[in-house]
């Protein structure tokens, strides 16, 4: 939208707001959690909508495709290109002349339902200060917004040096992140909008990041009851903060989620494990499918946690704060479920193509076992854990702990946070996957990995060719205490291979105190 621009704002008068009760002073402050004590007070004040969404970084539709900058990412709310849609009809036309069709638009009978399309209510943001640190990045000393109070509960808010409107440029990150309103900003992307279109602004100063997620909570998700998988996807910080993990609706958010993962490998054709998860429970496929909720409880032990124990150890590459910059990862419930996929198939193809004694072992007995087609029977046969409940959660926890104590070298936080929410789920799934497998150094490493892990012995106490100390050995496989023990043991299995994955799981090791 082009507002008027013949005069450029330098200035703006704002409102200061007071807000603070004696009992917030009890509130626990933790810079180190990213909860540094916040002003007592925020500032209200209107501006023209091009101008914030320069300030912003919000950026026009012919380059929204692009990747906005890391800077942005985990902060805002993903883009649903229709929802600002929606917004800009109603801005437009107002109600209910935004909801027509075309067609009906255009019919004169229709004329008197054309209204103004007001948005009242305020974008929330946080005004970046020169000690605030995103992906080791400040904003830029001529880029900073500076806030000077005045008499009567009034405060000057002066806009950077060099600021020139809507076709300003931040030099590194811009100097306003947006905690809530972000859509309404995407809706002016129409640039033959005509008029002034001011927005009303609230403005926090140098808020810290848990704040902001609380903000974006209670603004977003408490009062809606949003669908519990959105929140995954909409705030990604939200995902890590320990004051939701107290309570049973966050849990829920992660038990949802990992439903639907477990469905997404179920259902898509690329996946190893397509339909070849017992997603209703039901009997007679013990040792040929592991069921739903065994995969549900293994995601929610493994990539979808998000602490371990009294403090954050091996976090949850989906659900924790991963590398030194201490962010959420990006990715989209079906950039997961990619994920995951591409990961199963790497393991199903190096397990395929081994040659271990452990797969010729395990493939000599076939009599009695019914798989499709070739399949492998040292990955789907019944007597291997990696069919069985306690080599899933291995292997979940496996590929879960390198990949996530190598989130940096792998440059993780690079991949994803593009997935379109246009089309099918299957066919966006299918894109995530062709993407992912570009990126040579996270594909370098699963291949590793993936044969370090075809290296172990996966038989199960089961399988018939077993000597007594091997059957007894995987017998302390089985039971609940059995994970953590074949998790212990595929570690230092994987410590001792030579292929660029051992470093990553003494890492693990020495973090877990194993």
């Amino acid at each position: 939208m082009k507002d008027k621009e013949t005069t450029k704002i330098k200035e703006i008068i704002a409102l200061k707001v007071r807000q603070w009760l004696v009992e917030w002073n009890e509130v626990s402050w933790d810079p180190v959690e990213r909860r540094t004590e916040p002003q007592h007070w925020f500032y209200q004040f209107s501006i023209p909508a091009s101008y914030l969404k320069a300030l912003s970084g919000i950026y026009p539709r012919s380059t929204k495709e692009r990747s906005r900058g890391a800077e942005d990412l985990g902060i805002q709310r993903r883009h649903e290109p229709e929802r600002s849609e929606e917004i800009a009809r109603f801005v437009r036309y107002g109600y209910p002349w935004s909801e027509l069709s075309e067609a009906k638009r255009k019919s004169s009978d229709n004329a008197d339902l054309r209204k103004p399309g007001w948005l009242p209510t305020a974008i929330v943001v946080n005004l970046r200060q020169a000690n605030d640190v995103w992906l080791n990045k400040r904003v830029e000393s001529s880029d900073l917004i500076h806030v000077e109070d005045q008499p009567n509960g009034l405060a000057r808010i002066t806009l950077p040096k060099g600021f020139t409107g809507s076709e300003w440029k931040f030099k590194t990150i811009p100097p306003i992140e947006i905690i809530d309103g972000q859509h309404r900003l995407w809706a002016f992307e129409e640039e033959d909008l005509q008029g002034d279109f001011e927005l009303p602004v609230v403005a926090f100063v140098g808020l810290d990041r848990s704040w902001q997620a609380y903000l974006f909570y209670i603004i977003n998700i408490k009062p809606k009851k949003i669908n519990a998988s959105l929140a995954f996807d909409l705030y990604p910080l939200l995902r890590t903060e320990d004051w939701l993990t107290k309570f049973e609706g966050h849990i829920i958010y992660r038990e949802t989620r990992a439903q639907e993962l477990v469905d997404l490998l179920w259902s898509h054709k690329s996946s190893p494990w397509y339909k070849r998860i017992n997603m209703l429970g039901e009997p007679g496929f013990k040792g040929l499918m592991v069921s739903q909720s065994a995969w549900i409880r293994s995601l929610l032990a493994t990539y979808i946690k998000s602490w371990e124990g009294p403090g954050v150890r091996v976090g949850g590459l989906f659900g924790s704060p991963v590398g030194r910059q201490e962010l959420t990862l990006p990715w989209s419930r079906l950039e997961q479920a990619a994920f995951l996929i591409v990961v199963g198939q790497c393991f199903r193809d190096a397990i395929s193509e081994s040659r271990a004694q452990w797969a010729k072992e395990i493939r000599r007995v076939r009599s009695g076992i019914f798989l499709e087609g070739n399949d492998d029977l040292a990955f789907y046969g019944p007597h291997t854990l990696i069919n069985q409940d306690q080599g899933i959660r291995a292997f979940l926890y496996a590929s879960n702990d390198l990949f996530y104590v190598k989130a940096d070298a792998l440059s993780l936080g690079s991949w994803g946070g593009r997935d379109d929410p246009k089309g099918k789920e299957e066919e966006r799934v299918s894109k995530a996957i062709e993407s992912l497998r570009k990126q040579t150094k996270i594909m370098g490493f699963l291949r590793n990995l993936s044969s370090a892990l075809a290296n172990f012995d996966w038989r199960a106490s089961s399988d018939p060719g077993l000597t007594n100390d091997e059957a007894l050995l995987k017998a302390a496989f089985r039971g609940s205490g059995g994970y953590k023990e074949l998790r212990r043991y595929l570690l230092r299995h994987l410590s001792g291979e030579r292929n660029g994955v051992s470093d990553a799981a003494k890492v693990v090791l020495k973090i877990l105190g194993y």
